[in-house]
Order: C-alpha cells, then structure tokens, then sequence
C-alpha cells in the first residue's frame, strides 16, 4: 500500500457544519453553534462529514493538522453534539428486535428476495459498479478492525479473549501481508484505484460515510460497548454469504488475483469469526453482563438499518445508470483492469 503512512489531505466543505469545523482544524474560524448541529440533517453530508472529520483525528489524522487537535476540548464539545443528533436519530428510526436471539436469528436467515449490493454485483454488476463499490468501503476497509479495537479494553473474561482472538485475524495473524487492510489495497490496486488512505472521502456518500461513524462512535464509548459488540456480530455473521458472492464477481470481471482473495480469504475467516462471536464475545458479554443486552440487540439493528440505507443509494443510482459516488471514478486504463463479461 504506498503513501501507507502518509496522513490525508482535508477534504472540501459539505456545508456550514463541516466547513466550520474545517476551519477551526486550519485554525482559521469558530466552530459551530449547537443550535446549528441539532437543526441539522443526522443523515445528510453535511453532518456526517463533520463527525468524520472529528472521528478521524483519532486515526491517522489530516496532513497540515497538529496531532494534538485530537485532544481539543472546543473540537470534542462539537463532536458531543454531532453525535448526540446522530445517535438520538439512530434510535429513533432503527427498529430493533425484542432480544438478542431474535436480532441473531434473523441475520443468519439469508434474505429470500436476493436485492442485497452483493447479489445485484455478482449477477448483473458492471465493472464501474465494483469500482465505486471498492471506493465507498474504502472508508473502512483501509482501517478495517480499527473502530472494534476500542471495545477490548471495555471487556473482561471470555468476551474479551475471544474478540482478541478474532482481532488478531483480522490484523494478519502476525503477518503484515495479510493485515486485512493490506489485502483491500490490493484488491483496490487491481481494480485500478488509488491506494492512498483517504483518497476517496471526497468522493463517497453521506450514506457510506455513516457506517464508519457508527463504528466509530460506538467504539470510543464505553457506555455502548454493548451496541459495538452487536455490530460487529452483524458484520461477521453476514459477511461470509456476501464475501463469497463478491469472490465469485471479482473472478467473472478478472480483476486479478487479489480482488478475490480479499473476498475468499472473509468467506473462510468469517465463517468460523460468526461463531466465535457468537457464542463467546456475546454470550462472554451477556454472561457477566446481561443488563447490555438491549443495546447488544441495537447494535446489530442499526448496522442493518444503515447498511440498508447505503444498498438503495448505490441500487437507486446504478440502475438509472448514474453513478453512486458524489465525484466520478477516473476511468482506468485497459492495462490495468480487464473489461467484466
């Protein structure tokens, strides 16, 4: 992954919220009022980017942006009423099921219609769709495991050996090649994308936007340690049906070798991470602490919810042809990534 330590450029203004806190991190304006945040759409760009651009002083930051904004307590005053509007919209409109058992149960149910992101790719998808797809989830992807690592302090006994355990998977094993968010720089490499960590902030939808605050927003809180561990049950139980349809797409499109392993290496890790998650990181929680077990059940609804709101984005769009992104993809060029049949 080159430019793998370099810290991103700051990204262009979405709107009043986050222009402002743009300017504050070049020390160049106030920040927002409250009265401005709660008035604001919880899901629109505007919103979402600010949050980001809060969250992401916690990653590798911004180029030209002093490490210690990290710990600005104006910036962090901010952040709190970002995320307050965020997640008092989040519970509002996610509908959660009545128990953990319930929410589980029906995420190992495949749903029976196939209109998911990853059936729509594997059987019609266009190569400029699987482009945009790689882009949007770079956001995470290029951090992948980052936002869940904030949880293993929050645990003790089972729960936290076993989220140990599947974090350690998910950082390679030991190994710096097959660091997960290595293996998605290889696959973006073979679908002719750019590499850099943040590249495409400009580019991607509020909607993709919003999962990664999520993440991040339930994983630097202790009080919803509960609702990080939840969602990272609804990642791992459904990602190894989705991993391997996309394995099966990147191989139809002959992106490369490493396109589809990414997937392949999700369907097999996956497989066994769902059930230590399951029985152990959440029945480890449950155990010693059984009063999280509604916010356990939230986390797994509003991945869902917003996972759900990210698939009619990128579905609406790519079937009236237009692209899902805010900026178009530069085209790559034919030596770079065969045409998909």
């Amino acid at each position: 992954m080159e430019n793998d330590r370099e810290e991103p450029r700051l990204p262009s203004p979405r709107g009043p919220l986050s222009g402002a806190v743009l300017d504050h991190l070049r020390g160049t304006g106030p920040l927002p009022e409250e009265h401005a945040v709660a008035g604001a759409d919880p899901y629109g760009d505007d919103l979402q980017l600010a949050l980001y651009l809060c969250y992401e002083l916690h990653y590798r930051g911004f180029a030209g942006v002093s490490a210690d904004r990290e710990w600005d307590p104006d910036l962090l005053r901010t952040r709190a009423a970002l995320e307050r509007r965020f997640l008092t919209a989040l519970r509002a409109d996610t509908p959660v099921h009545d128990s953990v058992d319930a929410a589980v149960g029906d995420l190992l149910v495949e749903p029976a219609d196939g209109e998911g992101v990853s059936h729509h790719l594997c059987e019609k998808g266009e190569l400029w769709q699987l482009r945009e797809y790689a882009a949007h989830r770079s956001l995470y992807h290029l951090k992948e495991a980052d936002p869940h690592a904030w949880v293993l302090p929050r645990l003790t006994g089972r729960a936290k050996a076993a989220m140990a355990a599947v974090e350690f998977d998910e950082f390679g094993g030991g190994r710096a090649d097959r660091v997960h968010a290595r293996l998605f720089a290889d696959l973006m490499t073979d679908l002719g994308l750019d590499t850099t960590y943040g590249r495409y902030l400009d580019a991607a939808c509020a909607e993709a936007l919003a999962i990664v605050n999520m993440m991040s927003l339930l994983g630097l809180h202790r009080e919803t340690r509960g609702a990080l561990v939840g969602h990272f049950a609804a990642v791992e139980i459904t990602s190894s049906p989705g991993s391997r349809r996309l394995a099966e797409t990147m191989r139809r499109a002959g992106a490369g070798p490493a396109a589809a392993f990414f997937y392949d290496e999700h369907v097999e890790a996956d497989a066994v991470h769902e059930q230590i998650v399951r029985h152990e990181v959440i029945g480890g929680l449950l155990a010693d602490e059984p009063h999280l077990a509604p916010d356990i059940a939230f986390g797994i609804d509003v991945t869902e919810f917003l996972e759900g709101r990210l698939a009619t984005r990128l579905l609406d769009a790519w079937r009236a042809g237009a692209s899902s992104l805010r900026t178009p993809l530069d085209a790559p060029t034919a030596t770079e990534v065969p045409h998909i049949s």
